[in-house]
């Protein structure tokens, strides 16, 4: 492991990781209170607000297939949203462990 300034020493790693794993538990809650909290470390700050807008954006995904629930499709668009959320939260978390900024698919850039 390098302790490169960039890619941010053990702290910021393992805030950036609990920004990306708390993410799927809770939603936008724990990546938006990291996000306001670690001022002083851009690589963490810039991973929580990469968590905090994917999961903004999971959300919206939710209330869609939720609404769309009267037709079956929304069962299927629920199940496939909440899959994705877990695969790309354990993709991410694995990335930032490694010193490496990781960008979600399918995810709006609303926090810039």
């Amino acid at each position: 492991m390098d302790n490169n300034p960039q890619n941010g020493n053990q702290n910021e790693r393992t805030m950036a990781i609990l920004a990306h794993v708390l993410g799927f538990l809770t939603g936008f809650i724990a990546p938006l209170i990291i996000y306001l909290v670690v001022n002083d470390q851009p690589f963490a700050k810039e991973q929580a607000k990469e968590a905090l807008n994917f999961q903004i954006t999971v959300t919206i995904a939710v209330i869609v297939s939720m609404i769309l629930m009267a037709v079956f499709i929304g069962v299927l668009l629920f199940a496939l949203v909440l899959v994705l959320d877990i695969i790309f939260c354990i993709i991410a978390a694995v990335t930032v462990a490694k010193g490496e900024e990781y960008r979600y698919p399918l995810c709006l850039r609303i926090i810039k």
